[in-house]
């Protein structure tokens, strides 16, 4: 499993729905009084409060990542891993200090950001993340943030049970056999290892851009199906 995944899994939401775009609509910000009340609910145990929490400020991780971070590339990935530094927020913040959730929240967001950075510089020998290495079979650039694996940082942090029994049994009945196969290589299901787009697309005897849009599809329908499910609750 890997974070992306695990945060779909965890807010109904997936990263790959977000935009960076000033067009893109996000819950309203909430109120200075009903961001109280869902950290007092938080505290209590209550799960609908935390996510109504990740929900309400995915548009701070959006506004950092359009505001700091315009000239790298692969900025849906900057989403997923500042939306990880919004999660670790929430779980830390502590409002009995009489600090602002937000200021304190970007800190958190860019951080994640930073590590992100410095921990795929260090892994890179210093060779930029935005480098082209190579051309898919469609002739598009690849790079090495193409191919990188993602580390699992926020498993320990999921214990939304019911969502992701829910995604799991989509995956199990719903999908056909290439896009199962795709989601379970990619996201390491069944005690599997994770890997790369490019190295599905090597397995399947498909381009690595085929992979992409099969993967993100999925995403989207199973975005739609917890959705759905919890609407209908």
């Amino acid at each position: 499993m890997i974070a992306d995944f695990l945060i779909l899994l965890f807010s109904g939401l997936s990263y790959l729905v977000l935009s960076v775009s000033p067009a893109q609509k996000f819950p309203p910000p909430l109120s200075h009084e009903e961001e109280g009340a869902l950290f007092a609910r938080m505290r209590g145990g209550d799960r609908d409060a935390r996510a109504r929490l990740i929900e309400h400020n995915l548009r701070l991780v959006a506004h950092i990542v359009r505001k700091y971070y315009t000239s790298q590339t692969g900025q849906e990935d900057l989403i997923s891993i500042g939306t990880i530094g919004l999660i670790k927020a929430i779980d830390s913040f502590n409002d009995k200090n009489g600090a602002r959730f937000a200021t304190y929240a970007a800190k958190c967001i860019q951080n994640e950001i930073l590590m992100h950075f410095r921990a795929q510089k260090k892994t890179l020998c210093e060779v930029s993340i935005n480098d082209t290495i190579d051309m898919d079979h469609d002739g598009n650039p690849l790079t090495y943030i193409d191919i990188i694996k993602v580390d699992d940082t926020i498993a320990d942090d999921i214990d939304e049970k019911w969502k992701i029994a829910r995604a799991l049994r989509y995956i199990r009945d719903e999908l056909d056999e290439r896009e199962r196969q795709i989601i379970v290589m990619r996201y390491g299901l069944d005690n599997r290892p994770t890997i790369t787009q490019r190295e599905v697309a090597q397995r399947l005897g498909i381009s690595r851009s085929y992979v992409s849009r099969i993967e993100k599809n999925v995403l989207a329908r199973i975005h739609a199906y917890l959705a759905g499910g919890m609407s209908g609750e």
